[in-house]
């Protein structure tokens, strides 16, 4: 539970606030100076503090102002004869609530726990919005090819606005990274960039992750839970592989985007959201629509503005930058120096078709630099053309029923049913959603054919 500091020189006040505290789990430090404060904020780093306006050496609101100087816990100010001037100049300095004496219990509980509940979020969008800058920092739209120009001019003019974008485009293409860019451009950019990938969360548990429970909603929820909406609230919300997402959730998503409001599992309060919903799918969302596995009204509400992220095949003239950044990076987070390529051994990075896209180029420079010999500065064709996979030749195929004489039918299925996945999952570049889906297999079973098979 959380530390709370007290700052009051009444004895009966610390006693009363501090047993009402400690009943309910929480940590008390108590203070009843302002040098004794300071000391307090120091060496026992509370989670929230509770100020008396009047203090013996000192008055607590200019304790409170000088806390605005640097990292700080959330301040309740208290006061039996504080004035509305009072009150106004807390709020202004930064504390979350004025309480007047005699504090009721009640209501000494309720603020504080809605003063923890602001405080976490406000340092949860704030580490959201470090992550975001960093990915932005990192992995940021590389490319001088025409597609490259046309699509960052499309997000120039996107980004003013607060029109939903559906962004298409196969795996490995950036489609996050789009998003990212569209949020950076926009008036939101200081706000919290959040996502959701909808194919990668059990179908029983996207609800709670989009729109967060109560305590006690279901088995498990042993404390509220805010969700994937509220976390973004004022900022963008990027709602990947939205194909997937099961029939039942797009009613309700449908509903939150029409209303702006959603109810959190297990509650019964209708919360107000301020979210750009940003998405983006693999695809074909009228096949789907046709075939009734997506809704045709959610559809029109998250396809505002189509954005489509071009295959690397289609821009192989970005491919010299791109090997450039991924080597820096890969360098960088492997430990290495970076080496270069030689022209041949560029050009026979160019020749390979990338169905992976950026996402398998990425994976593959950083092999280079991995399995490169630690002196090398310079690599030729030899060493790059070796660590291209080809489409022919398996990662790990497993043996083949022929290699397997004596052995019973059922052996021999499973065999082939091993070196089918294997295939699949090499095409896939790992990915367990697409080699299912290319396979024709719910997501679920595909997870329990690997842990059948032994396949890690």
């Amino acid at each position: 539970m959380a530390k709370i500091l007290i700052v009051d020189d009444e004895p009966n006040i610390l006693v009363t606030l501090s047993r009402a505290l400690e009943l309910e789990g929480y940590t008390v430090v108590t203070a009843k100076r302002v040098a004794e404060a300071e000391v307090a904020l120091a060496k026992a780093d509370p989670d929230l503090a509770l100020f008396d306006v009047k203090l013996p050496d000192g008055d607590g609101l200019n304790l409170l102002e000088k806390l605005q100087r640097g990292p700080h816990p959330p301040v309740v100010m208290m006061s039996g004869h504080g004035t509305i001037d009072d009150a106004v100049r807390a709020i202004q300095l930064g504390a979350v609530d004025f309480l007047e004496k005699p504090i009721g219990q009640e209501r000494l509980l309720l603020t504080i726990a809605n003063a923890l509940e602001l405080a976490r979020l406000k340092a949860e969008n704030e580490a959201l919005r470090d992550e975001a800058r960093q990915v932005r920092g990192e992995q940021e739209l590389v490319g001088r090819s025409k597609v490259m120009v046309a699509l960052r001019a499309q997000i120039d003019r996107v980004a003013q606005s607060e029109g939903r974008v559906l962004i298409g485009g196969e795996n490995g293409t950036g489609k996050e990274l789009i998003a990212l860019a569209i949020h950076a451009a926009s008036r939101r950019k200081d706000q919290a960039f959040v996502s959701l990938n909808c194919a990668a969360v059990p179908a029983e548990l996207i609800e709670s992750e989009l729109f967060g429970h109560e305590k006690g909603a279901f088995t498990g929820a042993v404390a509220k839970k805010i969700g994937k909406f509220e976390r973004a609230h004022k900022g963008t919300l990027f709602l990947d592989e939205v194909g997937d997402m099961p029939a039942a959730m797009q009613a309700k998503l449908l509903r939150v985007l029409q209303t702006g409001e959603l109810e959190r599992v297990g509650g019964n309060d209708n919360i107000r959201v301020d979210v750009r919903v940003l998405s983006a799918t693999n695809k074909d969302l009228l096949a789907e629509i046709a075939a009734n596995r997506f809704r045709e009204d959610l559809y029109y509400r998250l396809n505002v503005v189509p954005l489509v992220a071009p295959p690397l095949r289609d821009r192989k003239d970005d491919l010299p930058l791109l090997v450039e950044r991924f080597l820096a990076e890969a360098s960088l987070r492997n430990h290495r120096k970076a080496p270069s390529l030689t022209d041949r051994a560029m050009g026979c990075l160019a020749a390979h078709d990338y169905p992976g896209n950026v996402r398998e180029l990425r994976n593959l420079v950083e092999r280079i630099v991995i399995l490169a010999p630690p002196e090398a500065t310079v690599l030729d064709e030899a060493e790059v053309r070796d660590l291209i996979p080809h489409r022919n030749r398996s990662l790990n195929p497993g043996p083949t029923p022929e290699l397997r004489s004596g052995a019973k039918l059922s052996e021999l299925v499973e065999d082939a049913e091993r070196a089918i996945v294997l295939q699949a999952m090499e095409a896939h570049q790992g990915v367990i959603a697409d080699a299912a889906r290319a396979l024709g297999v719910e997501r679920s079973n595909f997870h329990k054919k690997l842990k059948q098979l032994g396949i890690k």
